[in-house]
């Protein structure tokens, strides 16, 4: 049972009134192999409390991550930036849209200690678009990094970008902060964009990715789809291309989960054997590093991935 209720803000309360003209979609049933834990274990809870106590939100929180429980368990939060609400209105996303407010000063502190406290050997920043903002949030995100490596020195940062669509040189001041990883995600294959990320431009966002490269040729890059929007096989093998061709290094690949009845209907549960096949392809066209299985989100396993990441890089000088 899927409904259109605000589980993070409080019970009662319509999370998504920007959709409510949109009509009902079918909410297909969930196959075996998309089972998750509830989040009920201490670490979750003491990861909650961090969170909360300094007044932060999370990308796990907002999007409504399945993979809640296994990574607050651990410890491992994913810091959503720049508020709770975002300016864009995609058909997959459950992140709230509307006009936020203005940023935090404070946020980037917060974010430092709230690393610090969860003892963050890997930390992944990410944010909500802010069209509003002359820069999109890229000062912001340049302040977050900042503080991340007074306070966290040894800990590395990986940050997950929104577009900056139209905001001259605002990618340039987040690179230039220096992240060890810069991932930015196409979402979806561009035949889909009009219906699935209608604010976005597809090869906009791959030419973001490349940008960073030519910038930083030593930064790692990241890029993620979703699967089951309705895209066809074929059109995953260019997105992949397309994104060799920008020099990205990692690619994930992950299982869209319909968040409520006024988003965009799951097309397709794709199998487990499917997602192999995808991971073999996307090797052999030249990625680093990739993550593909139905439960596969950006930042899932981020740390452990980056690691890895690093050790394939060293494996091919």
């Amino acid at each position: 049972m899927v409904v259109v209720l605000d589980t993070v803000n409080g019970p009662g309360k319509p999370r998504h009134p920007e959709k409510a003209h949109r009509a009902d979609q079918p909410v297909a049933r969930k196959p075996a192999w998309i089972r998750v834990k509830a989040p009920v274990s201490k670490g979750y809870a003491d990861t909650h409390a961090i969170v909360r106590g300094n007044n932060l939100h999370t990308v796990c929180e907002e999007a409504g991550c399945p993979n809640i429980g296994e990574c607050w368990e651990k410890k491992h939060a994913t810091f959503m930036i720049m508020g709770d609400t975002c300016t864009r209105a995609c058909a997959f996303c459950n992140v709230k849209t509307g006009l936020p407010g203005p940023l935090d000063p404070d946020e980037p502190a917060h974010v430092a200690a709230a690393t610090a406290k969860l003892g963050l050997a890997h930390v992944v920043v990410t944010s909500v678009d802010r069209d509003d903002l002359s820069d999109g949030g890229a000062r912001h995100f340049a302040e977050v990094i900042g503080a991340l490596r007074a306070a966290c020195p040894a800990t590395t940062i990986e940050v997950l970008t929104p577009d900056f669509l139209r905001k001259d040189g605002a990618l340039e001041v987040v690179v230039a902060a220096r992240p060890d990883v810069f991932n930015h995600n196409l979402e979806t294959v561009p035949s889909r964009y009009l219906t699935v990320r209608p604010g976005a431009r597809y090869f906009h966002s791959i030419r973001l990715l490349q940008r960073v490269k030519e910038i930083d040729p030593a930064m790692f890059t990241k890029s993620g789809i979703m699967v089951g929007l309705g895209e066809e096989r074929n059109e995953v093998l260019q997105v992949m291309d397309d994104l060799r061709s920008a020099g990205v290094d990692f690619l994930t690949i992950g299982q869209y989960l319909q968040p409520t009845r006024k988003h965009h209907a799951v097309e397709k549960f794709v199998t487990p054997d499917e997602f192999k096949a995808y991971e073999s392809i996307a090797y052999a066209k030249g990625f680093l590093m990739v993550a593909a299985s139905p439960l596969t989100r950006s930042s899932h396993h981020a740390g452990d991935d980056f690691a890895k990441l690093r050790a394939a890089r060293e494996g091919r000088r």
